[in-house]
């Protein structure tokens, strides 16, 4: 007998739907579980419970907030392992990976728990200039209201704690709508979530299939911002269609990682093993995994063996093996894809140096050096375990190899240069430059996004939080308190402050009586 299908949920409840999908053991393929699938009528009746809980959300104290994330963070570890084994079942990730994943939600809530209770705004002086003098404002954040968050495949566990922790931290209520193919983590993390002291419907999940269904939480004129993680072609789309509504977006890149000289002999095994990791691990499916390698022509060829080692070494197969290191692809058409773009950087002459082959959704680790300038491999990403080498000769030419691309996420640079360091910081036209280690870093509370096609706005908790509020200032006058005698305004040559007539010559001036902002 198949087991029971999974629920959607609905304003914090359980719900069930006639129609199920599967969803698919992406290593040994067939149907693992099936789940509900929600249809417009849940969608509608997720957003209206979120616009009703918008005040609720808003009007929940801080310590209370704090409370409700630090026990769901203890949820999470308490059924950490059940949740690993379904990033397995669902994603096809290795089973160390998956703990990682598990991990760095755990620590992601942690973290909108700590940030919850000490999230505020600003007091603002206002006497820049003689018309501010008297008065200051302090600013507060508030929560935008109710918001729409659409996450991947790759990481479906971490990447939606990223969006509702933030969300719950600040007062937002949400509607998460995994990717229907990996939904498993993220409906566990819906039970989790229904057991927390939250307000009747803080949240729904929903992994609609329904274009309408998909729509409708775009456009919908209760939902007040949309956080989107996924590729770029799709997050732009939603931008246009939500024009006047917050819109983040995590999209993809083209991951650089620079090998500057000179650069110690005895570092390049460890950097190759990083440069390894950055490449291969989920089989490449990320937006910042390490794409395109730039090795300084002074170190090339005593590099190269070092990577070639490490990626022939690297364990592919069953991600539920405790020693596996690299497992299938989401799919077969995502590695019969992979398999094309690297048959189209070898007719452009690039030649492969280990890998290139595929077997139904495992492509082999590949490394092809010298991929020319117009292949795909070299312009757009490939989300597949393909990175490409080439050399340089100065640092200023691999900085402008970086900026040709139309991303703009991460790139990482090996440098015992501090002067390169900074160069590249202040030259790359990217959301992050990681030094010392690979583009693919992520630590849970630094900001993270990108520029020009990678995307808009930041992630990372406290700059999640901060998209997620607006602004709302509060300007005080002191009345009580006199003004300077060097901004009165003086009358003829006495030092007596010009006095406005319509107030029957009282002793109140022009100044005093106009607001600051009026023309002089």
């Amino acid at each position: 007998m198949p087991p029971t299908p999974k629920p959607f949920f609905v304003a914090g409840r359980a719900q069930t739907s006639p129609t199920v999908i599967p969803v698919i053991d992406k290593n040994r393929g067939g149907d693992a579980v099936g789940i509900c699938v929600p249809g417009a009528e849940a969608v509608e009746r997720a957003i209206e419970a979120a616009a009703a809980a918008a005040e609720a959300m808003r009007q929940m104290p801080a310590y209370r907030r704090h409370d409700a994330l630090i026990f769901i963070a203890r949820r999470l570890r308490e059924r950490s392992e059940e949740i690993a084994k379904a990033l397995v079942v669902e994603v096809g990730k290795p089973i160390f990976d998956a703990r990682t994943e598990v991990s760095r939600a755990i620590d992601t809530i942690r973290a909108a728990a700590e940030e919850s209770p000490r999230f505020g705004g600003e007091f603002v002086p206002l006497d820049s200039s003689p018309r501010g003098e008297n008065f200051e404002a302090v600013v507060k954040r508030v929560p935008v209201g109710p918001c729409t968050f659409i996450t991947p495949f790759n990481f479906p566990l971490n990447l939606a704690c990223h969006k509702i922790g933030p969300a719950l931290a600040v007062g937002c209520p949400f509607i998460l709508k995994p990717d229907p193919r990996t939904p498993l983590s993220s409906l566990i993390l819906g039970e989790v979530l229904a057991e927390a002291d939250l307000p009747t419907g803080a949240f729904s999940i929903l992994p609609v299939v329904d274009d309408a269904a998909r729509e409708q939480l775009i456009v919908d004129d209760r939902i007040r911002l949309i956080s989107f993680t996924g590729s770029t072609e799709v997050g732009w789309s939603i931008r246009q269609r939500a024009p006047k509504k917050k819109v983040t977006l995590e999209l993809g890149g083209v991951a650089f990682c620079i090998l500057d000289a000179p650069v110690s002999r005895s570092d390049l095994e460890r950097i190759a093993d990083r440069m390894c990791t950055g490449a291969y691990s989920l089989a490449g499916q990320s937006c910042i995994s390490v794409q395109r390698i730039l090795v300084h022509s002074s170190v090339h060829e005593q590099f190269l063996p070092h990577l070639l080692g490490k990626i022939k070494s690297i364990k592919v197969g069953d991600p539920r093996e405790e020693t596996t290191q690299m497992g299938p692809m989401i799919s077969v058409e995502s590695a019969e894809r992979v398999e094309h773009w690297i048959e189209e950087a070898k007719k452009g002459g690039g030649r492969v140096l280990a890998g290139g082959q595929r077997v139904g959704a495992f492509v082999d680790p590949t490394l092809i050096e010298n991929a020319p300038a117009s292949c795909r491999l070299a312009s757009e990403e490939v989300f597949g375990p393909v990175a490409t080498v080439q050399k340089f000769d100065s640092f200023d030419e691999a900085l402008g190899v970086v900026n040709s691309t139309r991303f703009g996420l991460q790139t990482g640079v090996f440098t015992a240069s501090l002067s390169h360091a900074f160069r590249a910081w202040n030259v790359l036209d990217v959301g992050a430059v990681v030094i010392n280690d690979v583009p693919s870093t992520r630590i849970e509370t630094m900001p993270y996004g990108g520029v020009k096609d990678s995307g808009t706005g930041r992630e990372g908790v406290r700059y999640a939080m901060q998209e997620m509020t607006e602004m709302r200032a509060l300007v005080l006058k002191n009345v009580g308190k006199p003004r300077s005698a060097s901004s009165e305004r003086k009358g003829g040559g006495d030092s007596k402050p010009l006095t406005d007539t319509k107030f029957g010559g009282d002793a109140k001036t022009l100044a005093d009586t106009r607001n600051p902002g009026e023309t002089e």
